[in-house]
């Protein structure tokens, strides 16, 4: 049997997809090996502070920003799709073991950004990969990419609580666990260059540059999840609320654990809900879940509030990009925007979030974030009921 055949029948996603996990899934491990342990490296062993920490987090999101549209933009306009795509996960796999020589935030923050750039870069067009190979099940295939995605996660987090459970907590660990990101990040570019194939002829023929009149609906519904975004607390805030409620710094890495464990476990099966049922109303329940998730922060329940906030993550994220992939014309710009839009509203939302927790506490910083929360899924709701 002719292997496309083959993942076509029995996986009911093409194989190039499945190829995309895997560089998903070495790069988010390098990634994880990061993001699980920053956190603590900045606010504790660098001892720069929460609000420092809420700058890193904006500087590397906001960076990100107009390369996220622009590049969306160009893959319409010049149909190219693979070479921004190798470039970007190129760069990522460069910068993020460079961490292990920085001295300050500011350093930190340079470096987060120019990772985050090499996520702009191949993010928009990435999706658009992925959605000329979905082959109508846009839900499945995104499922199953995230799915990979967040297995990484926690396969990167796992490898940091180990590190840090058997060799301590010391600066020498932390740095020697940023430089060890370059082999995974290597893999992954090695996958995508040799084994990845380039957008078919036909749907880069097709592409053209953004046209307002035929997308410009989309963007109140996005709206609407970037200002969920602003008010959600990011999973950085979450790891620090963890450590503030007197779980060990060791044990730390076993919570992203836990929130890519929710992820990689409910992933495809979301994936299949949202082919059956509207991506639009899967979005709104995982937004629910996302206001659980603070919710059981402000109660102290941060184990429930990692598993909620996972469950809104995978849902909410497979949900938009299917929602793209069915109703978009300029595909690439689109993804382009709306990875621009949640890097704009998360560096934001994360500014004033470290903020409003160095002045006020972190109790505060919580009820602002749940009331932004509630209204902005109560107006989604009037939105998609409207629209129906």
């Amino acid at each position: 049997m002719d292997p496309y055949s083959f993942h076509k029948r029995y996986f009911l996603i093409h194989r190039n997809i499945v190829a995309l996990g895997f560089v998903s899934f070495f790069t988010d491990l390098a990634s994880a090996m990061v993001t699980s342990v920053l956190p603590i490296f900045i606010v504790y062993t660098l001892d720069q502070g929460v609000d420092k920490l809420g700058y890193v987090v904006a500087i590397a999101t906001f960076v990100s920003y107009a390369f996220r549209i622009l590049f969306g933009y160009l893959s319409d306009r010049f149909r190219v799709v693979k070479p921004f795509v190798v470039t970007g996960y190129l760069v990522s796999a460069v910068t993020k073991p460079m961490l292990a020589l920085a001295q300050t935030w500011q350093q930190v923050a340079l470096l987060r950004g120019t990772e985050r750039m090499g996520k702009a870069i191949r993010a928009a067009t990435k999706d658009s990969l992925i959605s000329a190979y979905s082959e109508g099940k846009s839900g499945r295939s995104f499922g199953f990419h995230k799915m990979m995605d967040v297995a990484g996660e926690m396969i990167g987090a796992l490898i940091a609580f180990g590190t840090l459970y058997w060799l301590g907590k010391s600066e020498a660990v932390f740095r020697e666990l940023f430089a060890w990101t370059l082999l995974p990040g290597i893999l992954s570019v090695l996958i995508v260059l040799f084994f990845v194939r380039d957008a078919p002829y036909r749907e880069r023929e097709k592409s053209r540059s953004f046209d307002w009149k035929s997308d410009r609906a989309l963007l109140p519904l996005l709206l609407l999840y970037f200002l969920f975004i602003f008010f959600l607390f990011s999973d950085s805030f979450f790891l620090v609320a963890a450590k503030e409620s007197g779980i060990a710094v060791a044990m730390i890495p076993l919570l992203m654990v836990l929130y890519n464990f929710v992820q990689t476990i409910l992933s495809y099966a979301s994936g299949v809900q949202i082919d059956r049922k509207s991506p639009a109303k899967v979005l709104g329940i995982a937004m629910g879940f996302g206001i659980l998730s603070m919710a059981a922060l402000y109660f102290h329940q941060v184990i429930v509030g990692f598993i909620l906030l996972g469950v809104f993550t995978v849902t909410g994220l497979n949900a938009v990009r299917s929602w793209i992939s069915e109703e978009a014309k300029n595909k690439g710009t689109v993804y382009g925007i709306f990875y621009g839009g949640v890097a704009l509203f998360g560096a934001a939302g994360a500014t004033v979030t470290g903020l409003i927790w160095k002045h006020f506490g972190e109790s505060d910083a919580i009820l602002f974030s749940l009331t932004g929360l509630s209204l902005v899924w109560i107006l989604y709701w009037i939105h998609i009921t409207r629209k129906r």
